[in-house]
């Protein structure tokens, strides 16, 4: 690679990480998405790149995990020369103090990047996510409804990171002792001069950061501007946020002249069969699992505790491969879930399994999720080592970053869209099996019911 890419992000899930892929190859941009911190030699191999992308699972981590973890992160981000480094939240801030924390981030980056004040840009109302005076509202893809995040039927009962404050400066300040500032939306107001003017503003307030609304599509161009102004004053920014980030640059970029105005077309053939593997809690995702089983998907269910609590090669997972892989050799498509939403009693089960060993319950639910997503992950792997799936999709954002970390491939690059945030990707690992295959990996909120029906039908 010799090009200077125009941004390099680190994506706190893999489905985050593939939904500012979507942005950045559909606005014409060639990305790749690594699946490990990339060589010299590796990054050399994919030529030059306008953006590059790192897939990671920090949403899960503990603050000593990351203490450990992001320094080289934040070093390898650096190292590609981008002018923009972006650590890619999900777009609802899943965190907490204990898990996922943003805020303990933003204080690594400060030490590893000495980077000035960070801009925190809150909404991406592409997926549906609104924020206005820094609070966050975020769409409920089963009705469709916009709710401040606090009272979201998913993201106040979040099972690991329930969302208790919609307002993210108090949100991420219980998280870090840093300032924060806010350049709202009413001071940028659809307008390249009102962004620039709040910022100054913002600054005389010496703030270790801004949080930046993002209330609607007019509003993205103009944080964009700022956006791209700050890294070229800066030689290299440091920027923390959702795909928003990405929706805001590419807006500017094309405004400028700067990327095709029409985006390139990006097609994916259908598939006679799907295999879908979800761990997601999701109402979402419980209304896609049931969409595809009346359009007559094969359903499996999972029995989480039995599957946590065998070896990997139990008699459960035994079970579970050789029922797919008879759907699959009838041509069925099939969904394997360990939860088909939040009345689903499995989730409640496999924490009160784990907790019985003496777990608080806050580490009940830390270690039985890590627990069932690497079975899952090792579940996916098993199949795809005995029957070729052309497509498959990963749902839930902690289980498709543990089963892709399983399936050894190099990195991942934009087949076609299918819902805002969750594209069709081809896997690239050269010399093996998975090469070329095709995987959505879809975070538990993201699409409508007839999701899983849509990745089978591919992109005319």
């Amino acid at each position: 690679m010799e090009a200077v890419p125009r941004i390099a992000f680190y994506g706190d899930d893999f489905t985050g990480s593939t939904d500012a892929m979507e942005c950045l190859a559909a606005a014409g941009m060639r990305t790749v998405l690594f699946v490990d911190l990339p060589s010299a030699e590796t990054l050399a191999r994919f030529g030059d790149l306008d953006a590059v992308g790192l897939a990671g699972n920090s949403r899960t981590f503990t603050p000593k995990e990351m203490d450990t973890a992001m320094p080289p992160v934040f070093a390898a981000l650096a190292g590609t020369g981008a002018p923009i480094l972006h650590y890619k939240t999900c777009s609802t801030f899943d965190s907490s103090p204990g898990i996922g924390s943003i805020g303990r981030v933003m204080g690594l980056a400060r030490t590893s990047l000495r980077t000035g004040p960070i801009p925190v840009v809150a909404g991406a109302p592409k997926l549906g996510r609104h924020s206005a005076f820094g609070t966050l509202f975020a769409r409920h893809n089963v009705d469709g409804m916009i709710h401040r995040l606090d009272r979201h039927p998913t993201m106040s009962v979040h099972p690991v990171t329930p969302m208790h404050e919609a307002d993210l400066r108090r949100h991420i300040g219980a998280q870090t002792d840093q300032r924060m500032a806010l350049l709202s939306a009413v001071q940028i107001a659809a307008s390249a001069a009102g962004a620039r003017r709040g910022w100054e503003a913002a600054m005389a307030e010496a703030p270790d950061a801004v949080l930046i609304d993002l209330f609607t599509e007019a509003d993205e161009a103009p944080v964009g501007a700022l956006l791209d102004a700050l890294a070229q004053a800066r030689g290299q920014m440091f920027v923390v946020g959702s795909s928003g980030v990405e929706y805001a640059l590419t807006a500017a970029w094309r405004q400028a002249g700067a990327l095709p105005v029409k985006p390139p077309a990006m097609t994916a053939r259908p598939v006679d069969r799907l295999l879908v593997i979800s761990g997601s809690c999701s109402p979402a995702t419980g209304a896609q699992i049931a969409a595809a089983l009346q359009a007559g998907f094969v359903g499996i269910a999972v029995d989480p505790v039995a599957l946590t609590r065998e070896p990997p090669d139990g008699p459960h997972a035994i079970d579970l491969i050789g029922r797919v892989l008879a759907a699959a050799t009838a041509g069925q498509s099939v969904v394997l879930h360990s939860s088909t939403g939040p009345g689903d009693p499995r989730e409640h089960q496999l924490v009160a399994h784990f907790g019985q060993s003496g777990l608080s319950a806050a580490e009940a639910r830390m270690q039985s999720g890590r627990a069932l997503t690497d079975r899952l992950a090792g579940l996916l792997a098993g199949l795809l080592e005995r029957q070729s799936f052309g497509r498959f999709v990963i749902a839930g954002g902690d289980t498709s970053s543990a089963a892709v970390r399983r399936l050894e491939i190099d990195a991942l690059e934009m087949v076609a869209s299918l819902a805002p945030g969750a594209p069709i990707c081809r896997a690239l690992a050269p010399g093996r099996a998975l090469d070329g295959s095709e995987m959505v990996l879809k975070g538990g909120q993201i699409g409508g019911p007839s999701f899983f029906l849509q990745a089978r039908a591919g992109r005319p």
